[in-house]
């Protein structure tokens, strides 16, 4: 009998990655490619939409390659996308009508501000669960309508799309077949009413956005479309089935099934979610509330989530900006040269701060450098920072929630980093949990449409695929433990407000 599997597409924000998920939840191949990122002005980041889908397709066509696997023995694709960026395109071409602004652009941080001065931020987190900020796609989607004449007269006759690149990807794997999203990237637009799983049609109006332009909502677990055929040649269509944003995607990945699990995907960002069942939990820590998934017909699931919006960046930027490591593993061994981080502290708000401080105008900083500072003090401070941003959020969740963090299940790249993994429990006094797959961004998008596919019967069976990799316990005393977390909150004070304009 010829072997099945799942493909999974990791629309990352810098980087596509496929993979071939086996029955048994292991990974058999897996492709990836970075694409151009475009910095065209401070603080605006965007993307080619059509750099992406030929990426897509060039790394699904290697993964297969790499696993020799034939298109026929695929099951269903799932999709998992970074989430807030916005296309806009031609309905009848396909094509997009300019670059996608991709989550972590700035650009409309006026337009946010000019939001709050209306006295609009509560109305509009009770009914989406979101706070005012760049960040979401909504004022992204409102800027280009703004900036490219006639586009919203298009928009509002139907002749222009808008999606997140999980409906990107859909549209044109589909042949222009089906333009849909799923509950969990419609819930970080700022237009959805994550009570009334609905498009909210007084914040459409009130931000000026047709409706006409806007997928169709639909469960994150479900067979969308099949792909045209002429993308796999000897299939009738492989079934798109799964679909989720990536931080929900991870969620679902990491098995954290029942309210009150919790998971950190250190990628690009660093988005922490936990999750709270059926009901959606209001928050009063500017955590944002969000829908995890829907599994079929069954009742839409909720999770809290803190993103931090730096995390991996800060390595990045390490390489590229500053050059003192040639690759983002070099971090673990340089900062294993000190013994501590003799005072240095870095504030990664190279793109503002997000929770629970959510300042678009704070910037990076890089401060307690003496004449004994050294590469090895820089790159624990880049690491650290990533740690105590996590507690931040922690912190957040369980004031909120009345809960009390027993594990902490971690994922991504950094994932593989033992010193940060150390420090991660150390900081947080809680047990840190690798699991033995860490891209569970892309096994969780594959769960979702192996479970629309049969592929997988329920989630029992998803839960006991999940597998240990390393366990991290706490290793420093209390007293350590907080003077450390103390002096991170005096960074970040002084980080706090630099770019916004006061002369």
């Amino acid at each position: 009998m010829t072997a099945r599997y799942i493909l999974s597409i990791d629309a990352g924000t810098t980087g596509i990655t496929a993979l071939l998920f086996g029955h048994d939840g292991r990974s058999h191949a897996r492709a990836y490619s970075e694409f151009t990122q475009h910095y065209p002005r401070s603080g605006w980041v965007e993307h080619d939409a059509e750099e992406i889908l030929m990426v897509t397709l060039r790394v699904i066509e290697e993964a297969l390659r790499e696993g020799g696997v034939r298109a026929a023995s695929l099951e269903g694709i799932g999709i998992t996308n970074q989430r807030e960026t916005v296309v806009l395109w031609e309905r009848n071409t396909g094509k997009p009508v300019g670059r996608a602004i991709v989550w972590q652009d700035r650009r409309t941080a006026a337009d946010c501000d000019a939001l709050r001065e209306r006295g609009l931020e509560d109305r509009i987190q009770q009914r989406t669960g979101l706070l005012i900020d760049p960040y979401f796609s909504a004022t992204k989607i409102r800027w280009l309508l703004d900036h490219q004449p006639g586009l919203r007269e298009r928009a509002r006759r139907g002749e222009i799309a808008f999606g997140t690149i999980d409906s990107w990807l859909v549209y044109r794997l589909s042949g222009r077949g089906a333009h849909v999203t799923d509950y969990s990237n419609a819930s970080r637009t700022l237009l959805y009413n994550i009570h009334e799983l609905r498009w909210d049609q007084d914040l459409l109006e009130l931000l000026e956005i047709p409706a006409a332009m806007l997928p169709e909502v639909m469960p994150s677990s479900w067979v969308y479309a099949h792909t045209d055929p002429e993308i796999f040649p000897g299939t009738a269509g492989i079934p798109i089935a799964g679909m989720a944003g990536d931080q929900q995607a991870a969620l679902f990945g990491q098995a954290c099934f029942r309210p009150g699990m919790a998971k950190n995907t250190y990628g690009t960002g660093s988005f922490v979610l936990l999750h709270t069942g059926t009901e959606p939990v209001p928050s009063r820590q500017r955590l944002l509330t969000t829908i995890a998934w829907r599994i079929g017909e069954e009742p839409v699931e909720y999770a809290q989530e803190g993103a931090i919006f730096v995390t991996g960046a800060a390595v990045q930027w390490l390489r590229d900006g500053l050059e003192i490591i040639g690759t983002a593993a070099e971090t673990a061994e340089l900062a294993a040269e000190v013994a501590d981080n003799d005072g240095v502290y870095f504030v990664p708000a190279l793109t503002g701060l997000g929770a629970p401080h959510w300042d678009p105008y704070a910037r990076g900083l890089l401060i307690g450098i003496t004449r004994g500072t050294g590469r090895g003090h820089v790159a624990r401070a880049v690491l650290e920072s990533i740690a105590y941003q996590t507690r931040d959020v922690l912190e957040a969740m369980e004031r909120e929630s009345g809960l009390r963090l027993e594990e902490l299940r971690c994922d991504g790249g950094a994932a593989l980093n033992p010193m940060l993994m150390q420090f991660q429990a150390d900081i947080l006094d809680s047990a840190v949990v690798v699991p033995e797959t860490v891209e569970t961004t892309a096994l969780g998008a594959a769960h979702l449409a192996g479970l629309a596919t049969g592929f997988w019967q329920d989630r029992e069976e998803l839960a006991a695929t999940w597998r240990l990799r390393n366990r991290y316990t706490p290793q420093i005393g209390t007293e350590e433990r907080e003077r450390l977390y103390r002096r991170w909150h005096r960074a970040v004070a002084l980080a706090r407000g630099w770019a916004r304009d006061t002369d």
